[in-house]
């Protein structure tokens, strides 16, 4: 017998400006969703809260991590993983109805994402079509622990099924929340960094952001993006930069610590 019912997870963070619209477009699809709140102080668990969905509330000590634990709260065999800031397009809810009435057919599900800028689609960047694995059985696959770029692993036996249509990503309302997320992340990136490596170059922050410059503007087409294209490409440098910077002071303090 194939399954029908699906669980959905939800991470949030003062998201009260994004929530509802990415709770009314599981509206229909799901049977339960699963919030997990990084102790929000706005009305983002009232909201969920007011729309049945279940809230547990728990510190964020990484993407892939928070991710997860939420999967493990979860009472159904399929979970699909939505952001706050994300919605389901109608096309995309369509196939997923047309899904639930015939039965998953596969342990995994790919869906494209188009990353919004300040209101504006990005279909360049690097930014689409953003291939997502959002949508698994959860006895074959789950969240790597990843602090950040996390993502859904299985076996390589299993090949994810591409469903039609866009999970939407507003990712910023201004460039100033784009460029405080970023850095927030850069931050998170550093530690992971600091943790690969024995060793980073005075030069080498500087050579990394450069890379991640051209690698956006031109290996991705940011260039075909005008503004927005421009604003991207130079935070990947910004961001990559920090990243790399943060991470040689951690390394070098280690040592320090080592030789003390």
């Amino acid at each position: 017998m194939r399954h029908k019912a699906i669980s959905a997870t939800v991470i949030t963070y003062n998201e009260e400006a994004h929530i509802e619209a990415c709770l009314d477009s599981l509206s229909d699809i799901v049977e339960e969703i699963i919030v997990v709140d990084s102790y929000s102080d706005d009305r983002t668990v009232e909201i969920c809260r007011s729309r049945g969905c279940k809230v547990t509330q728990r510190r964020l000590a990484g993407y892939g991590a928070q991710r997860q634990y939420a999967t493990s709260l979860t009472s159904h065999t399929y979970v699909l993983s939505l952001d706050a800031d994300e919605v389901l397009s109608p096309a995309l809810r369509n196939s997923l109805l047309k899904l639930k009435k015939e039965g998953f057919a596969h342990r995994v599900y790919a869906f494209s994402r188009l990353n919004f800028f300040c209101g504006n689609p990005v279909k360049h960047s690097g930014w689409y079509p953003d291939t997502q694995i959002r949508l698994f059985d959860k006895r074959y696959a789950n969240w790597n622990l990843r602090d950040v770029a996390e993502k859904v692993i299985f076996r390589d036996s299993v090949r994810p099924q591409h469903v039609g249509g866009d999970i939407l990503h507003y990712r910023c309302d201004s460039q100033q929340e784009f460029t405080a997320t970023e850095l927030r992340h850069a931050g998170i990136l550093s530690r992971v960094i600091a943790a690969r490596r024995d060793s980073i170059g005075a030069f080498t922050p500087y050579m990394k952001g450069a890379q991640a410059f051209i690698s956006t503007f031109l290996g991705k087409g940011g260039c075909l993006d005008g503004a927005d294209g421009r604003a991207i490409s130079w935070q990947a440098y910004r961001s990559t930069l920090m990243a790399y910077s943060m991470a040689r002071r951690l390394i070098n303090r280690r040592k320090k610590v080592v030789t003390q």
